[in-house]
């Protein structure tokens, strides 16, 4: 097991509260680009979010303050990642179990609908997308196994 020093300072920041401040071995998450790992000593960086989960990995104390599991559903945001910690700015975060799975699928048939209307339009492409792919995301950790 990895001594506290050598644990990263997670903390999932939203809008209206702090979801968490946890230390961990790892922390997985979801960039633009897709998804990466940070370990302790990682190099200065700042990403955008993209839309998926956000895995801690080793997380010290019990996690009393991560309900029910180490993932989070994000939706888009930015992270900062400095070599002891790691910030998470989430527009939209929350546990997999509290996903309402119906709401995803309209979310998804909706962006859907959008594409279909998008035309020549590369922004309404792209924002048909960004739907599409936030919705598929919920889906996807609501039905993932813990």
């Amino acid at each position: 097991m990895a001594e506290e020093s050598n644990k990263i300072r997670v903390r999932l920041v939203t809008p209206e509260r702090i979801l968490f401040e946890e230390l961990a071995d790892a922390v997985e998450l979801p960039a633009k680009n897709g998804y990466m790992e940070v370990l302790y000593g990682h190099a200065p960086l700042l990403a955008e979010l993209g839309a998926g989960d956000v895995t801690l990995h080793g997380v010290s104390g019990g996690a009393a303050n991560l309900g029910d599991g180490t993932r989070y559903n994000v939706s888009w945001g930015f992270v900062e990642v400095l070599p002891d910690r790691v910030t998470i700015l989430a527009n939209d975060a929350q546990v997999p179990s509290a996903i309402d799975i119906p709401s995803a699928q309209r979310q998804l048939e909706h962006g859907h609908e959008l594409w279909d209307k998008a035309g020549d339009s590369a922004d309404a492409y792209a924002d048909a997308e960004r739907v599409i792919n936030e919705a598929e995301a919920k889906l996807a950790s609501a039905q993932a196994k813990e």
